[in-house]
């Protein structure tokens, strides 16, 4: 009787002792029914918001547009007649879904239609759409429906050989697909073309020939692909190349499903260093008989050079230099009777010049005058600059905010329409609004105000313009308004969550805090499970994607699937963007050149610490991350520079060394020649520095990341004696390994952040 009161009261202890002393452990987390949420989290939810616009289809250059909503349980379409206004269905949705059924010999409803898009034919009497491989016509009548045949086939990019063509190629080596087929002159008479290397001109129609070249060869050659003949149809501009290293990535696809036997493959797929082909511009006066060789002094050291354009009166002409390095860019102009070359405008950063993303240029007046996009006063604007002697005439955007990108320049009314971020004092500077300026900078309008990221299209007569936004904790609004004075014609669409809030879920709360110089906002936000008990304290994963190339913390309203899913599992989960990633400052940008591995990790660190100092479910004693791609190299770079804050990573299809990746990403941001800054970023040569549970996946036939990069960290932690988790995935290409490499992330952060064995799969029966 004592031993059993004596035990009684110990469990009665233990049990007071796990609710005070160890609340993480109170209720289940990592538990088959957690990961049966998180595998069925987008199932469970698609379609519960309703009422949510998709982007607007204008018809024939009129005022009048369709656009699809989503209703309970499918989708509707609505046509709008902006000038009246008025709105209502684009066609009989049941009378519709009853013909194409009795067509097809399927069920179909009006809500579950199977086409997305359609256009109106015959003045709006039929409507057509594509099925499968099929088009299809309706009457809109009597609503008879019928199959109008095949959908032509795409033609494929076919190189030498009829192997497919890499699309990794690096800059300038798709010339080695040169084929002889010729192009020909404006005025039709005459078509040029490439005969054993060199260029070669015949009449149209006649098989007699004139060779213009006679210095092509193997090692010198001139491309079809650049032929740029001048509008007076008596020049012509080519590119000789001299071809540089066409390296081979090579593929051994294990398992392949057509045969038993593995399959060898190849990618051409440059890479940072590589010796590049050098292109050399040449002008032909074909009456004159007369190969002018164009002066390289501005263009020496090229990266790429871009196509040749003929300004109109065929005596000069232009193409963009991009400098090996991509610390110049400039317009250059070739005077196609001297050869002889200048600098309309030149770009040269202490750093990089952003032309993947932020380069823009549009001619006026036949090149009198170029709208130029720049970020040479620190921030990302505009410039007009004049053609002719190569200097600013005005700058015509400025701020401490950013140009986004320009969707027209209007000529004849001298204006421009773009998009920008962080105009709007209060709001998140990451936000898209649209805007109109006139090219001397006056005029600035406004053609979008509310609090959230906009997507704006106008009418083809720029009369009207539909504006959808949105923010992560707001669902998305859709309206269509007067260009003239940005009045609300009328609202389409106000997007209804209720019914994914029923479940659960939450918006993504949007938090900020300083960054490493005490002044910078960071932002990010914070995804919590559909179960979120308050008062439960959560152990913290990052979801990471540090790329320069853009900033990646989303801006529009979704349910967030991915790092949902994972946040079911017991965690929060938090994405940001650290400095080094793009959209804000110039000098934001510039803290990932030559410097990847920094990847914003500081401003990370102070964020997560600012986040679990004013929330008290937020629990960073074990944080986790995660990442694909160049969010693989971050995910593991978090181990190997920060393990005093990030304990556990997962890392899928990284880069883990930039030298081994495609060419044009990693010279952009970690620049050329190489030097040791490519080692001091490099998690192959940092591997010995590691620290934490670390899980690596690679793809064996990833076409974006060279898998050898994977498999070189793997030999260097191996090397170092690191302890470690590995997987390569048969066939897959580049990517997270599908369902079986996200169930293997779930595993290895539910092991090492929960402190909890995964469910038995064999057993259970759900692997994979």
């Amino acid at each position: 009787m004592a031993f059993r009161r004596l035990w009684t009261n110990s469990l009665r202890f233990l049990g007071l002792f796990l609710m005070v002393g160890m609340p993480s452990l109170l209720g289940a987390q990592g538990t088959i029914q957690d990961y049966e949420r998180a595998d069925s989290f987008s199932a469970r939810t698609r379609g519960l918001v309703i009422d949510l616009a998709e982007a607007p289809s204008w018809i024939d250059g009129s005022s009048r547009f369709w656009y699809r909503k989503s209703v309970e349980g499918g989708n509707r379409f609505v046509l709008v007649d902006a000038s009246v206004p008025e709105r209502g269905p684009a066609f009989d949705h049941d009378r519709l879904a009853g013909s194409l059924s009795s067509a097809r010999g399927d069920t179909l409803s009006g809500v579950t239609l199977p086409f997305s898009r359609f256009e109106y034919g015959d003045g709006g009497d039929v409507i057509r759409f594509t099925l499968s491989d099929s088009t299809w016509e309706c009457g809109l009548s009597d609503y008879a429906c019928e199959n109008q045949g095949p959908v032509p086939a795409r033609e494929e990019r076919r190189g030498r050989g009829g192997s497919s063509v890499g699309y990794q190629a690096g800059p300038g080596q798709l010339w080695r697909n040169n084929t002889s087929d010729p192009v020909a002159s404006p005025n039709g008479d005459w078509e040029a073309f490439i005969q054993n290397h060199n260029v070669a001109v015949r009449k149209v129609g006649e098989e007699e020939y004139t060779p213009l070249s006679s210095d092509g060869s193997e090692g010198n050659v001139y491309t079809r692909r650049s032929i740029s003949w001048s509008p007076d149809s008596k020049k012509l501009a080519v590119y000789r190349v001299i071809p540089g290293h066409q390296r081979q990535v090579h593929y051994v696809e294990s398992s392949p499903d057509n045969q038993l036997q593995p399959l060898h493959s190849t990618l051409t797929y440059a890479k940072p260093g590589d010796v590049l082909d050098k292109e050399h511009p040449v002008v032909f006066d074909i009456e004159a008989g007369r190969q002018v060789d164009i002066d390289d002094s501005l263009s020496s050291n090229a990266y790429t050079l871009s196509r040749l354009v003929w300004r109109e009166d065929s005596r000069r002409l232009t193409f963009e230099y991009n400098q090996r390095g991509h610390r110049v860019y400039r317009i250059i102009e070739i005077d196609a009777a001297t050869g002889e070359t200048r600098s309309v405008i030149s770009e040269e950063p202490e750093t990089f010049f952003e032309y993947s993303g932020k380069k823009f240029r549009e001619d006026i007046g036949d090149g009198e005058e170029i709208v130029w996009m720049s970020e040479r006063d620190g921030w990302n604007h505009l410039y007009l600059y004049d053609g002719v002697t190569g200097q600013v005439k005005n700058q015509i955007t400025r701020g401490e905010w950013v140009v986004r990108g320009v969707d027209r320049v209007d000529e004849e009314n001298r204006q421009i329409w773009f998009r920008a971020s962080g105009m709007n004092s209060g709001q998140d500077p990451y936000f898209v609004h649209y805007y109109r300026i006139n090219f001397d900078g006056s005029g600035l309008i406004a053609l979008t105000e509310a609090d959230g990221t906009h997507t704006v299209s106008y009418s083809p007569d720029r009369d009207f313009y539909v504006d959808r936004w949105s923010r992560v904790d707001h669902p998305p609004v859709a309206e269509l308004r007067r260009v003239s004075d940005r009045r609300l014609v009328m609202e389409l669409e106000r997007a209804d969550a209720s019914a994914l809030l029923a479940t659960g879920w939450q918006y993504p709360e949007v938090f900020t805090a300083k960054g490493r110089d005490g002044e910078t906002d960071i932002w990010g936000m914070i995804v919590r499970p559909t179960n979120y008990d308050p008062a439960r304290r959560y152990p913290v994963i990052e979801y990471i994607y540090a790329g320069p190339h853009s900033s990646h913390v989303p801006k529009s309203f979704s349910s967030q699937r991915g790092m949902q899913a994972t946040a079911e599992l017991g965690f929060i989960v938090a994405q940001i963007d650290g400095m080094g990633t793009s959209n804000r400052s110039k000098a934001f940008h510039d803290v990932s050149w030559k410097n990847i591995a920094d990847a914003g990790f500081p401003d990370r660190i102070l964020w997560h610490q600012s986040v679990a100092a004013s929330h008290d479910d937020y629990d960073i004693t074990n944080v986790g991350i995660y990442g694909n791609s160049a969010g693989g190299q971050n995910a593991m770079a978090a181990l190997l520079f920060h393990p005093e804050f990030y304990k556990v990573s997962v890392s899928t299809s990284g880069c883990h060394d930039n030298r081994m990746d495609k060419i044009w990403w990693n010279e952009l941001w970690m620049s050329w020649p190489l030097g040791p800054h490519y080692d001091a970023s490099s998690n192959v040569v940092n591997a010995h520095r590691l620290q934490g549970k670390l899980f690596l996946l690679v793809p064996e036939m990833d076409t974006n990341v060279d898998p050898a990069s994977t498999m070189q960290v793997v030999d260097a932690l191996i090397r170092a004696g690191k302890d470690f988790d590995f997987m390569v995935v048969p066939g897959a290409n580049h990517g997270s390994g599908g369902s079986f490499g996200v169930r293997k992330r779930y595993d290895f952060f539910v092991r090492h952040i929960l402190g909890k064995e995964p469910p038995s799969w064999n057993q259970v029966g759900l692997g994979g």
